[in-house]
């Protein structure tokens, strides 16, 4: 199975690539986890946000492979505990589809991509920078997979 984390924006701070990058490269062959940045669109005085958002939606959800799961991460999701986390990642690969994980930009994500949603989870009740986003989904998910496995990482 591939976790395909789909987020808006570029050019991240260095601690985010690294971040992520350390939990990604842990995690199994066959929990492979990729990311797909989509660039956000330009915020200046006077941009038409709406117009923005919907942009991005679009480009968020053309990159969704075919026949993925798609879990649109918004604040006011489902939270789950890690265990839940756990469970749904082992749910997923016992089904042997793709999961796509979808991460908005600075407004969230658009309302085409909310829709397209198969579910909407929650990593907290914070409102988390989307970069931050980043090495949080990639953490739990590494997390989630050493529960699965019974290693000693989730104590």
């Amino acid at each position: 199975m591939q976790i395909h984390l789909i987020a808006v924006g570029t050019r991240m701070p260095q601690w985010v690539e690294e971040g992520y990058a350390e939990y990604a490269k842990r995690l199994p062959t066959q929990l492979r986890l990729t990311l797909r940045e989509i660039p956000a669109g330009r915020r200046t005085k006077g941009a038409d946000l709406e117009r923005l958002l919907r942009d991005e939606g679009e480009r968020v959800l053309a990159a969704v492979p075919a026949r993925a799961r798609v879990i649109a991460l918004e604040r006011t999701g489902r939270s789950l505990a890690t265990r839940e986390l756990a469970a749904a990642v082992q749910a997923q690969l016992a089904r042997g589809a793709d999961l796509a994980l979808l991460v908005g930009g600075p407004e969230g994500l658009a309302p085409a991509c909310l829709a397209r949603a198969d579910e909407t989870w929650s990593l907290s009740a914070l409102t988390l920078a989307h970069p931050v986003v980043r090495v949080v989904l990639a953490e739990q998910l590494y997390r989630a997979w050493s529960i699965i496995a019974g290693t000693p990482y989730h104590r």
